[in-house]
C-alpha cells in the first residue's frame, strides 16, 4: 500500500512538472512572438503606411501636374489643387534652371549664329523624410532615399519632323506648409511669351535640378537627344542633338506662374 501511494505521488509530481514545463514553453513561444512582432511587425506596418502615403502624394502630383499645365499653356487663368500632408512639408522652393543653346543659320549674313535662352524654373515639392516629389517644368518627379529619380508625369516637350517645342515654366512664390492634413496649392498664371528660332541645326539643353538624372533619361529616351554630361556636384545634365542636313524650328513657350500654398 505504501509503495502504491509512493508511485501515485511520483506520477502526480511528474504530471505537475510536465504542466509547468508546457506552460513555460508556451509562455516562451508567446514572448518570442511578441518580440518578433515588436522588432519586425511594427516597422513593417510603418513602412507600409509610408509607402501608401508616398503613393497618395504621387497620385496628387499627377493631378496637380495636369491642372498646372493648363495654366502654363494658357487654357486656364488659375488652378487650385489639394494635396494631403502626413508629417511632411509642401513648399515652392529651389533654384532649378534651364539653358537652351542653339546653332541658328542667319540668312542675312550667311553664317551660323549661337543663340541662348535661359530661365530659372524652381519646383513645387512635397518632402517626407528622405523622399521628395515635385512638379518642375511641366513634369512630375519622385526622388527616393537612394537618390534614384522616377518620372511620375512626362514633361510636355514636343518634337515633330521640323519642329521642337520646349516649355519653360517659371515659378515664383515662397510659401511653405508643414504638418499633417490637407493643403491647397493655388497657381495663378502670368502672360506667356513665345520665342521662335528658325533654321536651327543644333540644340543643347542644360537643366540644373535636384531631379537632373531623371531629366537626363527623359531627354535621351523620349526626346532622342544624346546626354553629353552629368555634373553630380552641381546637379546638372546636358543633352544635345544635331538636326542636319534639314534644319528645324525651335519654339520656346515661356510661362510665368505665381504659386501659393495655403
Amino acid at each position: 500500500m505504501a509503495l502504491k501511494n509512493t508511485l501515485n505521488g511520483l506520477k502526480a509530481a511528474e504530471e505537475a512538472v510536465s504542466e509547468v514545463v508546457d506552460f513555460s514553453i508556451t509562455m516562451g513561444i508567446m514572448l518570442a512572438a511578441i518580440a518578433i512582432i515588436g522588432t519586425a511587425g511594427f516597422p513593417l506596418v510603418e513602412h507600409m503606411q509610408e509607402a501608401q502615403h508616398t503613393e497618395n502624394i504621387k497620385q496628387s502630383f499627377t493631378v496637380l501636374t495636369s491642372n498646372i499645365n493648363k495654366v502654363a499653356f494658357g487654357s486656364s487663368p488659375s488652378q487650385s489643387v489639394e494635396i494631403k500632408l502626413h508629417e511632411s512639408t509642401a513648399a515652392v522652393s529651389g533654384t532649378s534652371s534651364i539653358i537652351v543653346e542653339m546653332k541658328v543659320w542667319n540668312s542675312s549674313t550667311h553664317v551660323v549664329d549661337t543663340k541662348s535662352f535661359d530661365r530659372q524654373l524652381r519646383v513645387i515639392e512635397n518632402r517626407y523624410k528622405e523622399r521628395s516629389i515635385g512638379y518642375e517644368n511641366t513634369g512630375a518627379w519622385a526622388k527616393y532615399e537612394r537618390e534614384k529619380v522616377v518620372m511620375i508625369s512626362k514633361p510636355n516637350f514636343a518634337v515633330a519632323e521640323d519642329l521642337l517645342m520646349i516649355p519653360v515654366v517659371m515659378l515664383s512664390g515662397s510659401s511653405s506648409v508643414s504638418g499633417t492634413g490637407l493643403v491647397r496649392v493655388v497657381c495663378d498664371g502670368g502672360l506667356p511669351s513665345v520665342h521662335r528660332y528658325e533654321n536651327v541645326s543644333m540644340v543643347n539643353i542644360t537643366i540644373g535640378s535636384e531631379y537632373y538624372d531623371g531629366w537626363g533619361r527623359f531627354l535621351n529616351e523620349t526626346m532622342g537627344m544624346q546626354v553629353t554630361g552629368y555634373d553630380v556636384f552641381n546637379g546638372t545634365v546636358s543633352a544635345s542633338k544635331q538636326y542636319l542636313p534639314d534644319n528645324i524650328d525651335v519654339v520656346i513657350v515661356s510661362s510665368p506662374m505665381r504659386v501659393t500654398i495655403q
